[in-house]
């Protein structure tokens, strides 16, 4: 199943990868969803945590090799280009390996993200701590090829693979009392060099923690991606699962999930605590919002990564996707509920 998102879900695999990988992706499909016949999440866990198994052992020092996966072609669209794989797994923010662009490519790359748990707690029916393996038996991968646009103004085209977050949401059972969903990413100072003093990690109190509304993250284009261009996500990319929400500003995507929770408030977010009068709760994308020190009319789109190698292009409302999820706002006042 493909989400049509506009224009960019109309581009050809052919853009994405070289034949080689395009050859290999069922394989990785059936490794990483597993057996189809899998028992649902509440059936095969306890509503409990379970008490070991986190951060991996002292011999799995090395993170795994990123497995391929094969998709169906998609149509594409005459004027978007995908950004080459290349550039988008060395450039990106990820404070917790640190502020440069290419840190986390340097510092993550012996980040052990096997075995990894996720916590699901709040108001639900169903909570505890579950494994992300027997959470990837109960959902359906799928390619969704989407904008991601960086509130400092410049923007990717990137295939990831992933599921729609809704549909692992609705298995915990929200109550009517699950307004929000919030999440947090791992803290672990001993991998992650940016969490080890404030200089390295950005002036961040971690952990990193995000939100949406529910209806937000109940919506189809919500995605939470466990691989990009193909493969696994890569350590640097939020391995082995992170946010995608892709009419919002890059930092509302969340990487390296381990706890998600539904609330009946508003949650705290990471860069809205840090400066509230800079990033808002929604982060939607808006061109006719600037940022207090930059405009955020336009935007940089990064393609093959070279200097030259990128064009200067108008920002779109909600990042293009305004007719998928305007109606979401009906009645709010973008320039306050930013």
């Amino acid at each position: 199943m493909l989400i049509r998102s506009p224009k960019a879900s109309e581009l050809t695999e052919a853009d994405i990868t070289d034949e080689a990988v395009y050859q290999q992706r069922r394989k990785f499909i059936k490794q990483l969803a597993g057996a189809a016949g899998g028992v649902s999440i509440a059936a095969a866990l306890p509503n409990s945590a379970h008490a070991a198994g986190w951060f991996g052992s002292d011999d799995d020092d090395v993170a795994a090799p990123r497995q391929t996966l094969k998709f169906k072609p998609q149509a594409r669209a005459e004027n978007m280009v995908i950004t080459a794989e290349k550039k988008a797994i060395s450039y990106n923010n990820f404070y917790e390996f640190g502020t440069s662009k290419d840190d986390p490519v340097n510092n993550a790359q012996k980040f052990r993200t096997s075995p990894w748990q996720v916590t699901i707690d709040g108001e639900a029916e169903i909570t505890g701590r579950f494994d992300y393996e027997d959470i990837l038996k109960k959902v359906s991968l799928q390619e969704r090829i989407y904008r991601l646009r960086c509130v400092e103004a410049w923007s990717m085209v990137i295939p990831w693979i992933g599921f729609p977050l809704g549909e692992l949401l609705k298995q915990f059972k929200p109550t009517s009392k699950a307004r929000y969903v919030a999440f947090e990413t791992l803290v672990d100072p001993e991998q992650m060099p940016g969490q080890r003093n404030a200089w390295q990690g950005g002036g961040i109190d971690y952990p990193y923690v995000e939100g949406l509304r529910i209806d937000e993250a109940m919506h189809p284009l919500t995605l939470m991606a466990v691989g990009m261009y193909g493969k696994t996500l890569p350590p640097q990319n939020g391995a082995p699962m992170r946010l995608v929400v892709p009419w919002k500003y890059g930092f509302k995507s969340i990487k390296s999930i381990v706890r998600i929770s539904f609330t009946s408030y508003q949650p705290p977010t990471t860069w809205n605590i840090l400066a509230p009068h800079e990033y808002g709760f929604y982060a939607n994308v808006n061109p006719k919002v600037s940022h207090p020190r930059w405009s955020q009319a336009s935007e940089r789109l990064l393609t093959s990564g070279g200097l030259f190698d990128q064009q200067r292009v108008p920002t779109q409302l909600f990042n293009g996707y305004a007719g998928e999820v305007a109606a979401l706002y009906n009645n709010m006042d973008l320039s306050k509920d930013y």
